[in-house]
């Protein structure tokens, strides 16, 4: 396993095992960059029946269209560990 692929699933078990609730904004941006990053640029549905927030899962996603998944993965660390660091502080 490459090295970002090492630290995206710690990230991600991270997030996972959470619990204090994030702001919102952070939630999306986490949620775009996983979707991103596991999926690709492919058109994904958000799941959920509230559609004003998946309205705006869906905005966060399309804003991520000129990045790779590669990118994707790094940001979602970059985004993690600033949530770890703020919490530190």
């Amino acid at each position: 396993m490459e090295e970002v692929d090492y630290k995206f699933q710690k990230a991600y078990e991270i997030t996972s095992s959470m619990t204090e609730k994030l702001p919102p904004d952070t939630m999306l941006k986490l949620y775009a960059y996983y979707k991103h990053a596991t999926r690709g640029i492919q058109f994904v549905r958000p799941s959920g029946e509230n559609n004003v927030r998946n309205a705006f899962k869906l905005n966060a996603i399309f804003q991520l269209n000129d990045i790779t998944e590669e990118d994707a993965k790094i940001e979602y660390i970059k985004l993690v560990e600033e949530i770890i660091q703020r919490k530190i502080e």
